[in-house]
């Protein structure tokens, strides 16, 4: 489990970060958690479904059917051309405290002295322009946490989810892989909702969010595809060709990809 460290001018200021390098530490990820913003990035390469948190419902993309994180590369590169912005903030997290402020934190393993890394700190006691410009989109992906759970929080009021038993057949003569946990929404259900109810989906991004996941399951085939070649990729003999020719490593502190 990540240890995370609340950053303080007093306490940190000679100390530097390291930096994110690929995205290994999402190596066992088998489900990432999304927000509103991200839905027409996320549709084009993942599918959606739900998850249970705290007893909250919250948007996921599913990466992993049971072994290993079915986007990831050997080499730690993402192979999907937009990658979900919870793990683009990676090392850093806004966190609330015991009195509930929200704090920037880092993971306790990027957190080094200042013979090596990155600066935290300028020698003003601010933050360096790449930790306040992560500290920028934190607050942004923040702000959009709060718009996805109300948008969530809409479609389960209006009684449209339901526990997904979700269950893919890999290749020929393997056994079916069961994906327990995850919640969708029952499209029937959402068209035969009453008109009023229906409209006041909209209000809040819940009906976007609805069919963001509805459209999303047609990509069901093209993960059971990196299934099966995440599983060559781990047989002994040659190796199959790479999954996606086109990569490209996004980095860049945004939701779009303009």
């Amino acid at each position: 489990m990540a240890n995370w460290i609340p950053l303080s001018i007093g306490k940190h200021a000679a100390a530097n970060y390291l930096p994110r390098q690929g995205f290994a530490f999402a190596a066992n990820r088998q489900v990432v958690f999304i927000f509103l913003a991200e839905l027409a990035n996320l549709i084009p390469h993942y599918v959606l479904a739900f998850m249970r948190q705290n007893e909250r419902l919250q948007p996921v993309t599913v990466t992993g059917l049971g072994n290993g994180n079915l986007y990831l590369k050997t080499d730690g590169r993402w192979s999907a051309p937009y990658v979900p912005a919870l793990l683009r903030s990676h090392p850093f997290r806004l966190l609330k405290t015991d009195t509930q402020d929200q704090v920037l934190c880092i993971q306790a393993d990027h957190l080094v002295d200042g013979s090596k890394g990155q600066p935290l700190f300028d020698s003003k006691g601010n933050l360096t322009q790449p930790v306040k410009e992560m500290l920028n989109f934190l607050n942004a992906c923040e702000k959009n946490r709060q718009v996805t759970e109300a948008a969530c929080s809409g479609l389960e009021k209006t009684g449209v989810i339901e526990k997904w038993p979700l269950q893919v057949k890999p290749e020929e003569g393997q056994d079916p892989i069961q994906v327990d946990g995850l919640y969708r929404v029952n499209e029937n259900a959402l068209n035969t909702l009453n008109p009023e109810t229906f409209a006041g989906l909209r209000s809040h991004g819940a009906l976007a969010l609805a069919y963001a996941h509805l459209f999303s399951v047609s990509r069901l085939p093209g993960l059971v595809e990196r299934a099966n070649h995440h599983a060559q990729q781990q047989a002994p003999g040659p190796k199959a060709a790479d999954l996606e020719k086109l990569f490209r490593d996004d980095d860049i502190l945004r939701f779009n990809n303009v």
